[in-house]
């Protein structure tokens, strides 16, 4: 029996290495024949290095008409060419240009991923644009899987004419969570104890810790204020910010880009290949993003051990459930943000607490093979259905 042939499609190389990470191989090895596209990049090597064989595609994450319809006739060709039996596509450009090309292409099975909606904070004609590329996306898959249930939700309020298109799976995430290697070994502790002294970190220090980009809408402003705010009457303690500036989409405001190169407790470190050393580094981890699908840094840092703080929104809500696993407070409140780090920064049997809650709902809600196997799962039903 042939085996059934499936795209994963992505933006970017670098979504498909840490978004997807192992999923690819696990399809490949459960008989699919399994082909990766996105545009270039260093991280394309990982998926050789894996055995998943890539096709490149020059997308953008921008708005680029002129390249955005080369890269439809190239898709719409590749499709045609090796006749794939699923295509299934995450982030938003590969989503839509990916179904539309399907879709013109006579492709059977075509599923989309939502996993975080820049729609979502969008306003004036560029909301009217995403929302219009969004229902497009949406009209030509057969369905559509938000990756947390508050994102369900939000697509069935704002797509109501495509609402039995939208399915869930398992408990929400894209990917789960490696507890395992998400496990804070003595290794990883060393590693971290060394990284605390190259920044001058006291033993005794208190460090809040951020992982994701540096970024408007992932709350930097209100982090940085809150820290600004609270640092004086704390002489030891730090901030971490591990992640890269994305000057060129939602850059972080002058003055706060300026107190993060000059404030001597702030240590923006920048992209890290392995994060697991740098929470580890830090006593609380802290997340105030405005929008998310399904983080899974909040999951990662769970897992290690570390309380957290987050935002009141849709992902991170699921995973932290306030005053029982963690703190959840507004999104886009410094105020808020500081009186909650304040709190857990003064109370180490909270943190203790909460650390402990936090790992034991992580580790037994979002295993990763377990939604390997749904996914799994849902393929094959889905092509039997076809069949």
């Amino acid at each position: 029996m042939r085996r059934p042939k499936l795209v994963r499609l992505t933006t970017v190389p670098m979504s498909l290495q840490y978004l997807l990470e192992g999923q690819l191989a696990y399809m490949q090895h459960q008989g699919f024949d399994v082909l990766a596209v996105s545009a270039d990049g260093p991280e394309v090597r990982y998926l050789t290095e894996q055995g998943i064989a890539h096709h490149i595609v020059p997308m953008t994450r921008t708005i680029t008409p002129w390249r955005d319809l080369l890269c439809l006739w190239q898709l719409v060709r590749l499709f045609r060419k090796w006749r794939p039996d699923i295509v299934h596509t995450h982030t938003p450009k590969a989503g839509l240009l990916g179904m539309l090309a399907a879709r013109l292409a006579g492709v059977p099975i075509r599923l989309h991923t939502v996993a975080g909606l820049p729609l979502m904070e969008a306003r004036g004609w560029q909301r009217s644009l995403l929302w219009c590329t969004e229902w497009l996306t949406y009209y030509c898959a057969q369905a559509v899987y938000p990756n947390s249930r508050g994102l369900l939700l939000y697509l069935h309020q704002h797509f109501l004419g495509l609402k039995s298109r939208f399915a869930f799976i398992g408990q929400g995430s894209s990917n789960g969570i490696d507890a395992a290697h998400f496990s804070p070994t003595s290794k990883l502790r060393e590693h971290a104890d060394h990284l605390r002294a190259q920044a001058r970190i006291s033993t005794n220090a208190l460090v809040f810790c951020f992982v994701g980009r540096l970024v408007g809408d992932k709350g930097i402003h209100e982090l940085v204020e809150a820290f600004i705010s609270m640092a004086p009457a704390l002489p030891e303690v730090h901030l971490l910010l591990v992640g890269p500036f994305e000057d060129e989409r939602d850059p972080v405001r002058a003055e706060i880009r300026i107190q993060v190169d000059q404030h001597p407790r702030i240590h923006a470190v920048g992209f890290q290949a392995d994060v697991r050393p740098w929470l580890l580094a830090a006593d609380v981890f802290v997340f105030p993003s405005y929008r998310e699908g399904f983080p899974n840094v909040v999951m990662q840092a769970a897992c290690l051990g570390l309380p957290c703080i987050v935002s009141d929104i849709n992902g991170c809500n699921e995973i932290i459930h306030h005053e029982h696993t963690g703190l959840v407070v507004p999104p886009k409140n410094s105020e808020a943000l500081r009186t909650a780090m304040e709190r857990l920064g003064s109370d180490a049997n909270l943190r203790l607490t909460f650390a402990q809650r936090a790992w034991a709902f992580v580790a037994t809600r979002f295993e990763r093979q377990a939604l390997w196997r749904l996914w799994r799962e849902e393929y094959l039903e889905r092509l039997g259905e076809t069949r």
